[in-house]
């Protein structure tokens, strides 16, 4: 069978933003120019947790929101998710374009920013590629670095941003709004207790956690619906005594049962810090209160 054949974005991607999306658009435009399918290859965990063996870099997004995210805003029909171990990690920067984007994926053209670097050592980089595209035969830009407000986008940027909890700010960054993709599991009940029918979900391992408080979000079901929504990130203190972590969203008029659905969560504004209140009733009253800033925020929009 004919190998298809792909122009590929390269590099981690994580948020998907601004930056990111000036490649991905190119991949498209020389996509429709060749017939070939727009492609990106990302990886499974960040390359500097392995090669620097430091704690984890926080990630703005797991590999499944990374995927979504440029289909939805770029048209990418295929993202190659490598795994990056000691094998991809020790692999010449020569072989990672022949053999694996070349080779086994079929690459005719490829994308990458002005501070890539790849393979053993990282010393595959942005004049290298190009040399070794103009040998090969196959097509190779390079896209400068994408600033707003005489500031680099980058993803290390945007998680100081999603860590102080300026949702808008980042959101602005990444050209999106932050985005969580999750499974709704069980909780506690509370928004029964409340009255709001609410979505429990988890951010993955890896993943950066807003900063403590309470959001105006929007969710999406899996049925293309949507929803606005008042979410608590933190560890409700009001209800709970421990520290696990919980990303609580209480919908607005809705009525149904989401349990088992995947669902994804859109950040857009931080209203409040996350604080214990002397009762549940006194709670109930500062999420309509929430739920009203909410609805005013989003008919601003």
């Amino acid at each position: 069978m004919q190998q298809e054949r792909r122009v590929i974005a390269l590099g981690f991607f994580d948020g998907v933003h601004l930056g990111h999306g000036a490649l991905l658009r190119r991949v498209g435009e020389m996509a429709a120019q060749l017939g070939a399918v727009p492609a990106a290859v990302t990886f499974d965990t960040h390359p500097e947790n392995l090669i620097l063996k430091t704690p984890a870099v926080p990630l703005l997004s797991s590999p499944l929101d990374r995927a979504e995210l440029m289909r939805r805003y770029y048209g990418i029909r295929d993202v190659i998710v490598a795994h990056f171990d000691e094998r991809m990690m020790q692999m010449p920067w020569r072989t990672f374009v022949t053999d694996y984007l070349v080779g086994e994926h079929g690459a005719v053209h490829l994308v990458a920013g002005h501070d890539f670097h790849f393979g053993y050592k990282g010393e595959g980089n942005p004049e290298r590629l190009q040399g070794l595209c103009q040998e090969l035969g196959i097509g190779c830009d390079i896209i400068p670095k994408v600033s707003r407000d005489d500031i680099t986008v980058s993803s290390t940027y945007i998680r100081t941003l999603v860590a102080q909890g300026e949702m808008e700010r980042a959101n602005e960054f990444l050209g999106h709004p932050h985005t969580l993709t999750d499974t709704v599991a069980h909780g506690k009940k509370l928004g029964t207790t409340l009255g709001f029918p609410t979505v429990n979900l988890r951010f993955q391992p890896g993943v950066l956690v807003p900063a403590y408080g309470v959001y105006a979000t929007r969710v999406w079901f899996e049925n293309g619906d949507s929803r606005l929504a008042v979410t608590n990130v933190g560890v409700r203190p009001t209800v709970d005594d421990g520290d696990r972590v919980t990303v609580e969203g209480f919908i607005l008029d809705f009525n149904g049962n989401l349990y088992g659905q995947s669902v994804r969560m859109e950040f857009y504004k931080r209203l409040r810090g996350e604080r214990k209140f002397d009762s549940l009733e006194e709670l109930k009253q500062e999420v309509m209160r929430n739920a009203e800033q909410t609805r005013a925020y989003f008919d601003g929009l």
